[in-house]
């Protein structure tokens, strides 16, 4: 009989333990349903399309619009290094022209001719295939430049849409992975769950 009534006290306790756990893991989950229901935003359906325009008329506005401040360093960072090039390329290219322009006058004080020895450094036809590479860059950092405008756009119009996707435990995909007891060996699949 002594035996008995330890191992229903032994029983006792460890339930009531186990049921202490539960209620606490039972409270956090509750706390975190309320945390996601105040991070869920209501739906609209014109905040992408708000984000795009606002990052159209001012890039980073779009990236400011969604919350997401961190990007816009990074926005104003690759389209001043986009227009810097350009304009380092267009200074280069309107340089050579005049010193080639200088040259057909017969102008030759330029930094490509030496004086001393009074010959061209860059000959004439150096300096017309100088002018092409410099074009050249400069119209190639202009369309990168133009990328990088669209792709803040893109962006912001992504993350304004992303925002409003709704997680919910209600619909889940997962890989699920079950072994069989009598040959011991592992049987993959995939489940496809939806609650009411």
């Amino acid at each position: 009989m002594l035996a008995q009534e330890k191992d229903s006290l032994s029983i006792v306790s460890v339930d009531s333990v186990a049921v202490k756990k539960n209620l606490k893991k039972l409270a956090r989950i509750k706390r975190r349903k309320i945390r996601q229901q105040k991070n869920i935003r209501p739906y609209n359906a014109l905040a992408p399309s708000k984000a795009a325009f606002y990052s159209a008329v001012l890039p980073g506005l779009g990236q400011a619009y969604t919350g997401k401040y961190w990007k816009i360093p990074i926005v104003y960072g690759a389209l001043g290094t986009g227009i810097g090039i350009t304009l380092w390329n267009k200074n280069n290219h309107d340089e050579i022209r005049d010193i080639f322009k200088n040259r057909l006058r017969g102008i030759t004080t330029d930094r490509f001719y030496d004086q001393e020895n009074d010959r061209a450094i860059l000959s004439n036809n150096g300096l017309i295939e100088a002018q092409r590479q410099f074009r050249k860059q400069q119209e190639l950092s202009i369309l990168i430049t133009v990328g990088l405008y669209v792709l803040n756009i893109v962006d912001a119009n992504v993350t304004a849409h992303l925002q409003q996707y709704n997680l919910n435990k209600k619909l889940s995909f997962s890989p699920k992975i079950e072994f069989d007891t009598p040959t011991a060996q592992a049987n993959y699949g995939m489940v496809l769950q939806y609650s009411f």
